[in-house]
């Protein structure tokens, strides 16, 4: 039978820390990086929206309005809270899509809004 000091026992605890350590660290590492590609998709987004908008605002016969259009283009989850901006300069038409990037956890990694805009000639 083998006997086992105080010695192995305080390495036993040791590596139970060094084992919270490390997995606190993995999975905080793991949270910034999924909230790193979710304001990536939010960003790729905006963008996709505010092309859409701008083009069916362009269009004389369009059957929906910039604002359906850029929503329309975008993942339900996300267009629900996007802002639509248009403006009109002469002969073409800008249309800012502002989107607010969900937050795993809101209090920490609040990124804010994520806003794209896409310039169009009119017909």
């Amino acid at each position: 039978m083998v006997q086992r000091t105080a010695h192995d026992a305080r390495e036993r605890g040791q590596v139970a820390l060094e084992f919270v350590g490390v997995i606190t660290l993995l999975i905080t590492v793991a949270i910034i990086a999924i909230q790193l590609g979710i304001a990536a998709y939010a960003v790729q987004q905006a963008s996709t929206a505010a092309r859409a908008a701008a083009r069916a605002e362009t269009y004389n016969e369009a059957t929906m309005d910039y604002q359906e259009a850029g929503s329309a283009s975008m993942s339900e989850w996300l267009a629900d809270g996007t802002v639509f901006r248009k403006e009109r300069n002469g002969d073409e038409v800008t249309i800012t899509a502002e989107v607010t990037i969900p937050a795993i956890l809101p209090a920490i990694l609040d990124l804010g809004e994520a806003r794209r805009s896409a310039t169009m000639p009119l017909d």
